[in-house]
């Protein structure tokens, strides 16, 4: 196996781990929310933070280096379109991914803190609620669109 071969697998289970993750620990979070379970939610929260520290940071790191790497293996020129159009969409996510954690790690205090005293969720909660959600919406659609250009790569103008 050469280099590239090498790099392309790490980037694209770098990616599987990055997409999944992040669309699991999405999909067990809206659905813990919408329980009103404060125990359950506090135990998602807590799980969904490590979740991201584990699995989608270094994830995070990865994709770029080996990506860069590749193109650079390959010959494709950066100012590629596809490429420009990918690496604004990593941007994108990125831009969605940080508040998101930081939302997450304020949302899982929260809840800890409610679990711990046996109290209702703050309505701060839910504020960070509302836009952590509405940040991985845009934040998905963009990975999805990355997932079809590196495949497909098309001709843009």
């Amino acid at each position: 196996m050469n280099a590239y071969v090498i790099l392309k697998l790490i980037h694209i289970l770098s990616s599987v781990l990055l997409v999944g993750t992040g669309f699991g620990s999405a999909f067990y979070l809206f659905f813990a929310n919408r329980s009103a379970s404060v125990e359950a939610i506090a135990t998602t929260c807590r799980l969904v933070v490590r979740a991201d520290y584990w699995f989608t940071t270094p994830a995070v790191i990865v994709q770029p280096i080996t990506g860069l790497w590749m193109i650079h293996l390959a010959g494709w020129p950066l100012a590629t379109p596809w490429i420009l159009v990918t690496l604004a969409l990593y941007g994108l996510t990125g831009a969605c991914w940080l508040p998101v954690v930081w939302l997450q790690v304020r949302m899982a205090r929260m809840a800890t803190s409610a679990n711990e005293s046996g109290t209702a969720l703050p309505p701060q909660y839910w504020r960070y609620a509302r836009y952590w959600e509405r940040l991985g919406y845009p934040a998905f659609i963009a990975m999805l669109a990355v997932y079809f250009l590196m495949v497909v790569k098309p001709a843009l103008p």
